[in-house]
């Protein structure tokens, strides 16, 4: 539990320390934001700040924190490094530059940005890839909270029932003004899914359970070690509770919604820390279930359930699974909007009238039914699924953090672009390793895992200093 603590302490500090240095890089003024001057009632609107942190923070809490906090804890006490050192200089940091210069530039979505920075080239690629990720999220966010509540209900609601109602919830949020469902609905899907964290919080130090520590060593603990390696796996495995491309899609969302730029701080880099501690929290949690049942179990939906009554009774446990429902369906119909509005902006569709979401929206939805059918259909449909949403979702994060370090380079901020470099090269090297060594990917011999990553670290140095060393040449 000292190692646990030391986490904990370390992510609130992050928050104040480097947190204010983001901050002061960036530099919020008193500008009118893009929910004033480009107002429309229907997805730029003015929202208390409170509101806005709440719907940021369900907005990037999926399933990854939680389920992937549970799916990382196999590899070991490295799942709490990797959580806390990802989370302050990576997960946070993209978060919250990618949610400033959305602000700054009338809420654009993220392939706009990427766009500005990357190129014209890039921002088409980035148009395609993003929408199918967002598609993939709504997709694989409706299976995992359609299971809990099976469990909480009678033997006729079963999974399929609740994959209904979790799928039309879906369409309407995403139809239908931001405050006319999601303003409404989030505030108190957030309050149970802080009380679900703060309850297991309040459990660890209660129970005191013997968790491993990080001066015994990072062993790898997974049952599959040997075709599992910590890297690159355990990076792609534990997403959005360290770093994840999918928060970046969300942040315009909000950027949308914010009245001051002076409340970036709490609203984007607040909001990835809150989800760190949530996936550290389910981490020990994880690890101490693990401990007890062994590494047998691999259904992240079972350690919920059974450590959810263990530790927090009947009552208490139903709550602390509504947060854990709550924060995958706040993602899905988020995920679904998000997909709207970049095609709405890459087609130059005005989204104030019901008729232009519905051009969107349908063929979207159809296409979302039909990767869900065949998740359910197959056997593996899910696992599947889920992995390439992971590995796409990583992705994405490393052409954000990319397009934020080209922005500091250009807006001659001295070495602050060093902030995002480190983190960006990693996540490239990350991104391209398991894509090369994993079975849903090219599928070579782990042994060349090493070879790899080196290589890609190398090019990538290699070409940020060609244009590094161009751009000086040009000013």
């Amino acid at each position: 539990m000292i190692t646990f603590t030391l986490c904990l302490v370390a992510l609130i500090a992050g928050y104040f320390i480097y947190g204010k240095l983001a901050e002061r890089i960036f530099a919020p003024d008193n500008r009118l934001t893009p929910a004033v001057t480009d107002a429309d009632g229907v997805d730029y609107i003015v929202l208390p700040n409170w509101k806005v942190f709440m719907i940021q923070f369900l907005n990037i809490a999926g399933v990854g924190p939680i389920f992937g906090a549970i799916m990382g804890a196999m590899f070991g006490s490295a799942s709490f490094l990797w959580i806390v050192l990802g989370s302050i200089f990576a997960g946070a940091v993209h978060d919250y530059f990618s949610g400033m210069l959305s602000l700054r530039n009338h809420g654009e979505s993220l392939p706009e940005l990427v766009g500005r920075y990357l190129g014209k080239s890039t921002k088409q690629v980035m148009r395609v890839f993003t929408v199918v990720l967002m598609i993939l999220v709504g997709a694989v966010f409706v299976a995992s909270p359609a299971t809990l509540l099976a469990k909480l209900t009678p033997e006729h609601l079963d999974i399929t029932f609740w994959i209904v109602v979790i799928f039309i919830y879906y369409i309407l949020a995403t139809f239908l003004p931001i405050d006319k469902i999601i303003g409404k609905v989030y505030p108190i899907f957030a309050l149970a899914l802080i009380f679900m964290a703060l309850g297991l919080l309040v459990m660890l130090y209660v129970n005191h359970p013997t968790l491993p520590e990080l001066w015994e060593g990072l062993t790898n603990t997974h049952p599959k070690a040997e075709t599992t390696p910590i890297f690159p796996m355990m990076f792609i495995t534990i997403a959005c509770g360290a770093i994840s491309g999918f928060h970046a899609t969300q942040s315009p969302l909000m950027a949308r919604c914010m009245k001051s730029e002076r409340n970036g701080r709490p609203i984007f880099y607040g909001a990835m820390i809150t989800e760190g501690i949530v996936a550290l929290i389910w981490a020990a949690v994880a690890t101490y279930f693990f401990h007890q049942n062994g590494m047998g179990v691999s259904d992240a939906s079972v350690v919920v359930f059974e450590i959810s009554k263990e530790w927090l009774g009947a009552i208490g446990s139903v709550l602390a699974i509504l947060g854990v429902v709550a924060a995958p369906i706040t993602s899905g119909d988020t995920a679904f909007r998000s997909a709207r509005l970049i095609v709405a902006d890459f087609m130059n569709l005005e989204q104030k009238s019901l008729k232009s979401r519905l051009y969107i929206c349908i063929p979207m939805f159809c296409v979302a039914g039909a990767i869900l059918l065949y998740s359910l259909r197959d056997a593996d449909g899910f696992q599947v699924i889920w992995r390439y949403f992971a590995w796409a979702n990583q992705t994405l994060a490393v052409f954000t953090l990319w397009t934020i370090t080209v922005w500091l380079v250009r807006e001659r901020k001295g070495l602050s672009f060093m902030m995002t470099l480190i983190p960006a090269l990693f996540m490239t090297m990350v991104c391209l390793t398991y894509i090369t060594v994993a079975p849903e990917g090219i599928g070579m011999n782990k042994g060349y895992i090493g070879w790899v990553s080196s290589l890609s670290l190398l090019i990538s140095v290699i070409c940020f200093c060609r244009w590094y060393m161009k751009q000086k040449a040009q000013r």
